[in-house]
């Protein structure tokens, strides 16, 4: 008599943190040489990408890449004087400086995402089913929490 097959543990946090450290730093590698081939370093390509989704104050902007507000500060520099973000008074506080991404910081940020091509090909191997579950798992963990 054959012995029917046993099922697959289930996964466990310690196993889906690991393999979720594997593969941020498989897209952090991707991402880190993509925005060098835009000769940015990784903390000014991803200030950029924050930037993508809209803008930020300079506060917010710090918090959200969890950097010293004077490092970021730096980072904006480096990025005006290239053009690719501008800084602006926020209109209901004159003290809060808002940073704006420019039509030529869409085109990089757009110039990096479109050269990380390890990210691309696997996100690109997967169905739309698959994709669609991903999406949706990714923003239940991440994005969309519900207040604890």
């Amino acid at each position: 008599m054959t012995e029917a097959p046993r099922a697959a543990a289930p996964v466990d946090t310690a196993q889906l943190m690991e393999l979720l450290s594997v593969s941020l730093g498989v897209y952090y590698g991707d991402f880190t040489v993509a925005a060098a081939s835009e000769n940015l370093t990784a903390s000014q390509g991803k200030a950029l990408t924050v930037l993508r989704r809209g803008p930020a104050a300079m506060r917010a902007l710090a918090e959200t890449m969890t950097c010293d507000a004077s490092n970021m500060t730096g980072i904006i520099d480096r990025l005006e004087k290239r053009g690719l973000v501008r800084r602006e008074a926020d209109a209901s506080d004159r003290r809060v400086k808002n940073v704006i991404l420019t039509a030529e910081g869409e085109r990089v940020t757009d110039a990096i995402r479109a050269k990380m091509r390890t990210t691309q090909e696997g996100l690109d191997g997967l169905g739309d089913e698959d994709r669609d579950s991903l999406y949706a798992l990714l923003d239940r963990v991440f994005v969309s929490r519900p207040p604890a």
